[in-house]
């Protein structure tokens, strides 16, 4: 594949097209440089000749800030001609303007400009300067920004002597913004040319390399460019390199809000894998009877909005909470650390449940079985065996858990009082201070511990063997409970369902009364303004969602064949920048996308189309898992037959791969569906007027104590997602091949 006269040929045809690519980014580049150069000081010609007939300070006063009105974003200083002293005084203008030319008046090529305007002859400065336009900011231009600076002479009556000057500053952001937006895509063109080169004299299926060439592309330029564009805005102050942002970011106020957040995280995740093993193992374990029922309702905090419990625990143990006011006289608040951890436990112990129930399903129960004819009791195989076995699923449970409790913010903001996190921290400096920098920063901090933990749980699972299926498995699993202790699971487990099940019918109570809290009387009126005042938001965020699930199936299913079936160079790479977002906060995310796409050639801030690209990057690894478990399972001979009958990479994924994966594809976009319908991290920072958001609307009617539309709004989003939860279950059914019984001893 790769002889010499390959790759002569590629060299040779990739150097005339970077040749011809570069000779026409240069040209037109320069031309449109000398066009608006000749351009603003015609038009600057023009504004000095509107110089006011009245020669008085007010007149000048009102003539100079209408150079706006020509070239937006430029300023202006009016310079008298003092003939005793035989120089240019500054009388009026913009305060950049003057702090520019003061700090300059000593400069060689300022002196030359005012000589030359004194002979009646209009002068630019061949040099750019830094203009501090923070001194009198507007919206063109705000900032420190690079400025061509010109300089035009105002004639007395006579129209033969000098009686001032005019300097005007120019930013040089529109000229510099086309620069950069030819350079991005032409750099662009010469990627995608030599991408598409590279494939088509190096491969023999030209097809399989298009599709990983488009694969890379979206993940460079929605997963790697947004958080490079985060990495260098926290490194930034002022457009300048800084470490300021994080030496604050670093400073004790946000380190006591760190300490927040590992505290809250581990609380969390350690409750909640207690939960999810005594629910994953009365389910997979025992000869419990309605284990169906109970799985069902063990899923629905995964499947519902992150802050609809946050709600609920609201309005029954809030400050006028049913519970804790009107029927125990209360003085204790739900707020802060225990009420955020009661919380996060009940929303998130179905993450670790299912988890843990897929490492207590693959046990072999031979070893056990072993253990017991050696007369060991249940406990102690228990102890020694199957626990041990279920080590790897704990600790991947208890990583999950402890992942989303750290990037969680919704519940923070609603439930922590006077407690601090770091994710609440970055949120409000984004929205309270526009500081995106900094909110950068502290989700990437955010990051550091969830990568920590990852990092030690992988290293402690690989120096340990825990293999016990090395032939045919078995079709039974062990019962290693007795009565009174599967009896006792039960009692815990129902009562802890039905603490849950009380939350979610409280949301449904909340709809019909007229102010939680205050006036419980019946009524309805909730739900016309909810639904007058939410249809909007519920539209929006349907379609959304809708646009969004079966791009995301497709994808993370070709992605998975890919990765499985095919080798290519940089296919670990690829995978891992893949699975990224996963790891990362939505919160860091959201900003991510507001840093690159708010600026040409991917302005897609305040549209449809970034909400939707959010939803699909975010929830591709998780269909992604699910691909390549699923191909995993599957001879891929199958696919191999299909080839040599002549059948393209297309044709086969269409025709064999896709059927045969269907349960993992339909899974993947009913989850991509659900998590897109009740998000909120990073979505928050995306919405626009345009386009609402239903969890953010039901966040922001919770925040002005609007109990209940939000009520009206999280039971539609419930059952909306519900219902559609319930109708993937019902197409995609275990596969019986692998379901086991439970035997008794």
């Amino acid at each position: 594949m790769f002889t010499k006269k390959r790759i002569l040929q590629f060299c040779l045809t990739a150097l005339v097209f970077l040749l011809a690519d570069f000779w026409m980014y240069s040209t037109l580049s320069s031309d449109f440089k000398a066009y608006e150069e000749k351009r603003n000081f015609n038009e600057i010609d023009l504004f000095a000749q509107t110089v006011p007939k009245n020669p008085s300070s007010d007149a000048y006063k009102q003539w100079i800030p209408t150079v706006k009105d020509i070239i937006p974003g430029s300023r202006a200083l009016y310079l008298s001609y003092d003939e005793q002293a035989a120089d240019f005084v500054p009388e009026t203008g913009s305060k950049t303007t003057l702090a520019l030319f003061e700090s300059n008046t000593k400069n060689t090529e300022f002196q030359k400009a005012l000589e030359s305007v004194y002979y009646l002859e209009p002068m630019k400065l061949a040099s750019t300067y830094q203009a501090d336009y923070t001194l009198d900011p507007d919206q063109h231009s705000a900032d420190r920004i690079q400025s061509q600076i010109y300089f035009f002479p105002v004639v007395d009556d006579t129209g033969y002597q000098i009686s001032g000057a005019v300097m005007i500053l120019v930013p040089t952001s529109t000229a510099t913004g086309f620069s950069n937006l030819l350079k991005t895509l032409f750099i662009g063109a010469a990627v995608l040319f030599l991408g598409i080169l590279l494939v088509l004299t190096f491969t023999r299926d030209p097809m399989t390399g298009f599709m990983v060439l488009a694969l890379f592309g979206i993940v460079l330029v929605f997963i790697a460019y947004p958080l490079i564009e985060a990495i260098r805005l926290s490194f930034m102050k002022n457009g300048v390199f800084s470490l300021e942002t994080w030496k604050e970011s670093l400073s004790p106020t946000y380190l006591v809000s760190l300490w927040g957040s590992l505290r809250l995280g581990f609380l969390t995740a350690t409750i909640s894998t207690l939960v999810g093993y005594m629910f994953a193992f009365l389910i997979e374990r025992t000869s419990f009877k309605q284990k169906r029922i109970m799985t069902t309702l063990a899923t629905m905090p995964v499947i519902s909005p992150p802050f609809s419990l946050s709600l609920s625990i609201i309005l029954l143990f809030g400050n006028n909470g049913l519970i804790s006011k009107q029927l125990l006289h209360l003085n204790t608040s739900i707020y802060g650390l225990g009420g955020l951890t009661l919380v996060q436990v009940i929303g998130m112990f179905p993450i670790a449940f299912m988890t843990i129930s897929g490492v207590l399903r693959q046990i072999d129960s031979t070893v056990e079985d072993a253990s017991l004819d050696l007369s060991a009791t249940r406990w102690q195989t228990f102890k020694s065996i199957t626990l041990p076995l279920s080590i790897p699923g704990i600790l991947s449970a208890w990583l999950l858990v402890f992942t989303n409790s750290l990037a969680d913010f919704a519940n923070p903001l609603l439930l922590s009082g006077d407690y601090r996190v770091l994710s609440t921290e970055a949120y409000m400096l984004v929205t309270g201070r526009n500081n995106l920098g900094a909110g950068s920063a502290l989700s990437f901090i955010l990051l550091m511990p969830t990568l920590t933990a990852f990092l030690i749980q992988r290293n402690w699972v690989s120096k340990k063997s825990f293999v016990t299926v090395t032939g045919k498995p078995s079709t039974t699993l062990t019962e290693l409970t007795n009565k009174p202790v599967r009896l006792t699971l039960e009692i815990a487990s129902w009562m802890f369902l039905g603490f849950i099940t009380a939350l979610y019918l409280t949301i449904v109570a909340g709809c019909f009364v007229v102010n939680w809290g205050i006036d419980y009387s019946f009524t309805l009126s909730n739900w016309g303004e909810a639904l007058a005042r939410g249809w909007t938001a519920i539209r929006d965020t349907v379609t959304l969602a809708a646009f969004a699930t079966p791009v995301a199936g497709l994808l993370a299913m070709l992605s998975a064949m890919l990765i499985v079936r095919k080798k290519f160079p940089g296919k670990r790479i690829l995978e891992m920048i893949i699975m990224t977002p996963y790891a990362i906060p939505g919160t860091l995310i959201g900003i991510s996308y507001i840093l690159a796409f708010n600026k040409p050639p991917v302005l897609l801030v305040g549209t449809g189309a970034i909400i939707v690209i959010n939803y699909i990057i975010r929830e591709l690894p998780v269909g992604l898992e699910n691909g390549i478990t699923a191909l995993h399972q599957i001879d891929p001979a199958i696919e191999e037959s299909a080839a040599d009958l002549g059948a393209d990479v297309p044709t086969v994924f269409r025709t064999i791969v896709l059927p045969l994966i269907r349960p993992a594809f339909l899974s993947s976009m009913s989850y991509t569906f659900v998590r897109s319908m009740t998000a909120v991290s990073a979505i928050i920072f995306l919405i626009s007027a345009r386009w609402n958001h239903l969890t953010v609307l039901i966040f922001n009617f919770s925040e002005n104590l609007r109990f209940g539309l939000a009520s009206v709004l999280s039971t539609i989003l419930i059952f909306i997602v519900l219902s559609v939860w319930a109708l993937m279950q019902v197409v995609v059914r275990d596969d019986k091949l692998t379901q086991k019984s439970i035997s008794a001893r």
